[in-house]
């Protein structure tokens, strides 16, 4: 099939499988997918409906947009044995209630990573070890819609209880599709100076800043990568990755991990795993960062 055509998702997931089964995977862990309560979920819909500033004014189709029952049905279909639920606040207050709905969310997807959020203001450390206390295994920080420094200080003891647990933060912090007032590797290698064993997982692998987040990955062994929209021919067109970093993305094969954006994607999720596949890095690599290297970072 054309895994640019969103085909019925019983088609879809045939392929899917395929793709993995050819590998000799059990299947897929995928550290990029959103789920949230429906009402902000639908508001991140009607944001990318009305090509707001933040889609770098591109026409962005939500090629997954159904109810959260039928979106757990999917990832399942595919084959995805993990999955989050990357969830994230836009102002202060948010953070704590959305933990508490992710907290609930886990509780009754037992396939779901138990994800959690954080914001710069005063409760963070409170809320993060109430988190973590509660068993969250992953959280997800977003520099470009929060409109925030990672390095501020208000964050800082939030990092260090983050590093200390051994907790992995999926971070967007580059500055694609379109650059915040904080994105960027600047302020990220100032949290990692400071919290070096900090298990950062840099989102969209930090585009359009890949070679910069290469650096820093380079520099400390816990960064890793997520593939999350990246080498599809939807960002080629507009941010490509340097095909002279490939040598450097095979190196780090250990630390990149599969990420998708589901159900927030332009197009089918069989494309992103097509598009790992053409980079020709061989079925190792893929086999790591498809499955392998997030098990080992979740203790699947």
């Amino acid at each position: 099939m054309n895994d640019h055509r969103v085909a019925p998702v019983s088609e879809e997931a045939g392929e899917v499988r395929r793709f993995w089964e050819r590998l000799g995977l059990p299947g897929l862990v995928d550290v990029h997918t959103h789920f949230m309560p429906e009402r902000v979920l639908h508001k991140v819909w009607d944001y990318f409906d009305s090509v707001g500033p933040l889609t770098g004014g591109m026409e962005w189709p939500i090629t997954y947009r159904t109810e959260e029952a039928e979106r757990t049905a999917v990832l399942r279909e595919f084959g995805v044995r993990a999955f989050t639920a990357m969830l994230y606040p836009h102002k202060p207050g948010m953070a704590r209630w959305l933990n508490g709905w992710a907290a609930d969310f886990a509780a009754r997807t037992p396939d779901c990573l138990h994800t959690c959020t954080l914001y710069p203001e005063p409760d963070v450390e409170a809320y993060v070890q109430e988190a973590l206390e509660a068993g969250a295994r992953v959280f997800k920080a977003h520099v470009q819609v929060g409109g925030y420094d990672p390095a501020d200080d208000l964050l800082h003891r939030a990092w260090g209880l983050l590093a200390e647990a051994g907790v992995p933060v999926v971070i967007h912090c580059g500055s694609g599709p379109a650059p915040g007032k904080h994105t960027g590797p600047e302020n990220i290698a100032r949290v990692l100076a400071r919290h070096p064993g900090l298990r950062l997982i840099v989102a969209h692998m930090g585009m359009p800043e890949y070679t910069e987040f290469l650096d820093l990955a380079e520099r400390y062994e816990e960064v890793r990568l997520d593939t999350t929209m990246a080498f599809t021919d939807f960002t080629e067109a507009f941010m490509p990755f340097p095909a002279a970093e490939l040598p450097r993305l095979t190196a780090l094969g250990d630390r990149v991990l599969l990420g998708s954006d589901f159900p927030n994607i332009p197009y089918a999720y069989l494309h992103q795993l097509r598009s790992l596949e053409r980079l020709g890095l061989g079925d190792a690599w893929l086999r790591a960062v498809c499955h392998d290297n997030a098990a080992d970072l979740f203790g699947l």
